[in-house]
């Protein structure tokens, strides 16, 4: 048996120590948009009037204490722009915003940028390039890399 090709993963809820802190992060820096919120529990946000894509709670914890690196759990999520413009100026918000990056790389498939929110999740911010630009081994297969992303061409992208 097999997963249908079409299957995608809709979004994500993460456990959050200050919802006032992770909703400034992922509103006022990335740019979701808050499409509910719990009292002082929970907030959902989305791109565009989805239900929710990303959901922000409260309930293991007010103030509970990120889980320490190396452990199990979450190791990031990935945030899929449209498009290369689109991602630099995500990616110039951050860094505006004052948010270290991680890392940034070209996998040939795809661009991505590497940070942590306000609770230590782990985001990746990226684009997709066209399948017809993908990298491909001799028998046709997706060769995936790992090389250094040029930020800066990157950032001359953004508005």
């Amino acid at each position: 048996m097999s997963i249908h090709p079409q299957t995608r993963i809709g979004h994500v809820h993460l456990t959050v120590s200050d919802l006032n802190r992770a909703l400034s992060f992922y509103r006022d820096v990335l740019g979701f948009e808050v499409t509910s919120r719990y009292g002082r529990d929970a907030v959902f946000l989305s791109a565009g009037g989805y239900h929710h894509h990303i959901g922000l709670n409260t309930w293991a914890g007010r103030g509970a204490p990120a889980p320490a690196r190396g452990t199990t759990g979450l190791y990031h999520f990935a945030i899929l722009y449209p498009d290369r413009k689109t991602l630099a100026g995500a990616v110039r918000r951050v860094l505006q915003a004052g948010v270290p990056l991680e890392g940034a790389a070209d996998h040939g498939v795809s661009e991505a940028i590497y940070l942590r929110d306000p609770d230590g999740n782990g985001v990746e911010l990226y684009r997709d390039r066209p399948e017809r630009e993908w990298p491909r081994g001799p028998d046709g297969s997706v060769a995936m890399q790992t090389r250094a992303l040029d930020l800066d061409t990157l950032l001359a992208e953004a508005d």
